[in-house]
């Protein structure tokens, strides 16, 4: 009943043809990124009901298809085109949000317009303006919009001499790659992508994209940059540079509990991106409040992620506080309330959500992984540990007790290492382009 209440919502907001998109791009989406099935393009049989071979592969990879393009006369001198697989409401999270920011920021350095051209979703356009206001960015060129849905065959782009592209994923990567000259293209890398998968065909395709020699390459962080180094990409050293992620002093800050509040918890809960490892942090908190290394009379413990039941408990029957679909200023609003986080991630990047945690006043219990052994460089109030249980429970245990040294906790955040203006964040590899 919950869920047809949602469906009923959302049409009444938005309307039945966006609805009927939504559902499209959810169920284009459950797969991703290259797994999906095209409704509409059925496999190719023969007259004994045998399947082309070239059919199978088109549909099991239908997302990589070429970009279609055809070339225009029209008199445009540069533009920045933004490729990614959504902008709208359920995909603007940190990876995204940095994607805009970036590709908005190089146009206007270079004096370009800009062109945002979507996968999965049309684009709910209004939200590039909700984000350059929030983010005090002032963009005086055109801006358009184009929704190239990789299940539509038919769909064309027209490109210029002039156009650049920025692409934010490898599976977007590929598609420009065999439509655009490769030196046009800036991959924005904001994980190591082949992590995603098991080995098999998707993370050999990952791979052979990472390895390409003309594609120039900006990497989400130092840690990250150094990894796919020592993984032997050297065309990433020779094409490559990597920046720093900021946190706006807006959305990020601390704002200290009222007394007599209970603490916060936040687990970053996503039990579909195995990478998250939401099962090994879901047993460490059980274990954690079993030996009262989380007492449930001074913390209340959230859940905050995405594809959760709407309700779960301890074996206590504690109920678990479920959140789930915040946008980035809601998300903002929580974030500042928090104590104490677990952010587990199994690669090597630092992901988003403990420097946002640490930016806002938290301590944060997360992961070593490879050259990932401690992230003090951003703030010391972030308590690195290894994976296994004792580990994890160890680093609780050490959260608990900075998060109970008020004095300390705060001078630790005061002397923060982590940057607050995208501007400066990206000042280096703006100078990347052709």
């Amino acid at each position: 009943m919950r869920f047809i209440n949602k469906i009923i919502k959302y049409s009444k907001e938005h309307g039945k043809k966006a609805l009927i998109k939504k559902i499209i791009a959810v169920l284009t989406l459950r797969n991703k990124p290259v797994a999906s099935v095209n409704s509409n393009h059925v496999a190719e049989v023969n007259s004994h009901g045998v399947q082309k071979l070239s059919s199978l592969l088109d549909i099991r990879f239908n997302q990589l298809r070429p970009l279609k393009i055809f070339y225009s006369k029209q008199n445009v001198e540069k533009r920045i085109n933004l490729i990614t697989d959504s902008i709208n409401s359920s995909s603007l999270f940190g990876g995204v949000i940095t994607a805009i920011l970036y590709a908005f920021l190089l146009a206007r350095k270079n004096n370009a317009q800009i062109r945002i051209i979507t996968r999965t979703e049309s684009a709910e356009e209004y939200r590039i303006k909700e984000i350059l206001d929030h983010y005090e960015i002032k963009f005086d060129n055109d801006i358009s919009f184009v929704f190239a849905h990789f299940v539509d065959i038919h769909k064309e782009i027209d490109v210029v001499d002039g156009d650049y592209f920025v692409t934010t994923s490898w599976w977007t990567t590929y598609s420009t790659m065999q439509s655009i000259p490769n030196n046009k293209i800036l991959y924005l890398l904001q994980e190591d992508e082949r992590m995603f998968y098991p080995y098999g065909d998707d993370r050999l395709l990952c791979e052979e994209t990472l390895a390409n020699s003309e594609i120039q390459f900006i990497i989400n962080s130092k840690l990250l940059y150094e990894h796919l180094l020592s993984g032997g990409f050297n065309n990433i050293f020779a094409k490559g540079c990597y920046f720093e992620p900021a946190f706006d002093a807006k959305n990020y800050f601390w704002e200290k509990n009222k007394n007599g509040e209970k603490k916060k918890l936040f687990f970053y809960a996503r039990p579909n991106n195995t990478r998250n490892l939401f099962y090994r942090g879901a047993n460490v908190i059980q274990l954690a409040v079993n030996r009262g290394i989380i007492d449930l009379n001074i913390w209340d413990i959230y859940f905050v992620g995405k594809d959760l039941p709407s309700e779960l408990e301890l074996d206590n029957s504690y109920k678990i506080k479920v959140i789930s679909n915040l946008n980035y200023s809601q998300y903002g609003d929580f974030v500042r309330q928090v104590d104490l986080g677990l952010c587990l991630m199994y690669t090597p990047h630092p992901s988003y959500p403990p420097l946002d945690l640490a930016a806002s006043g938290a301590v944060v219990v997360t992961n070593t992984c490879g050259n990932k052994s401690d992230l003090r460089m951003y703030s010391d109030n972030i308590i690195s540990v290894g994976l296994d249980v004792e580990s994890l429970l160890g680093g609780l245990q050490e959260g608990v007790q900075l998060v109970n040294n008020q004095q300390q906790r705060e001078i630790n955040y005061k002397n923060n290492k982590l940057l607050t203006n995208w501007e400066q964040s990206f000042a280096d590899v703006l100078e990347q382009l052709g």
